[in-house]
């Protein structure tokens, strides 16, 4: 559930993410940046031709959410392989409700969780892998899903 904040914004560096199995402690479930949560409702314009006003009616039509990408370093775990596996072979269970949720300064009390509802891997990177730099290796997925709720 949603908490207003008393002084100034959350920040955004204290969250945590549940990929649908409801783990979000350990090294599987700890990401760096989750970037992308939304959605847009669109329009279409309409004007009946009888209409007194000369100007277009907005109706509302379709919803799309916008792609999330979820960025974390190469821990030797193959949890994502795994779902990413379940959907490329068709299984109707690898649809999953994703959780990203906004905890408060001190970690005590989750403050905002978005729900990503019937969300699916569709793409996954790792790398780039570079001998001469210093960086994390990183994986990267982007989850597309059907509907966004917040709480």
């Amino acid at each position: 559930m949603a908490t207003l904040t008393p002084r100034a914004p959350y920040a955004a560096f204290n969250f945590l993410v549940d990929l649908g199995d409801n783990v979000t402690e350990g090294l599987q479930a700890g990401f760096q940046e989750v970037t992308g949560i939304g959605m847009e409702v669109t329009v279409a314009e309409y004007r009946n031709g009888n209409h007194k006003e000369n100007s277009v009616m907005k109706v509302t039509t379709l919803n799309k959410m916008t792609d999330v990408t979820l960025k974390r370093g190469v821990i030797g775990s193959l949890n994502l392989y795994q779902w990413l596996d379940q959907i490329r072979n068709g299984d109707p269970d690898a649809l999953r409700t994703v959780y990203v949720h906004l905890q408060n300064e001190d970690h005590t009390d989750t403050v905002m969780t978005w729900k990503l509802l019937r969300a699916r891997i569709i793409k996954h990177t790792s790398g780039p892998f570079n001998a001469k730099g210093t960086d994390v290796a990183m994986e990267e997925m982007v989850l597309a899903y059907e509907r966004l709720e917040m709480e």
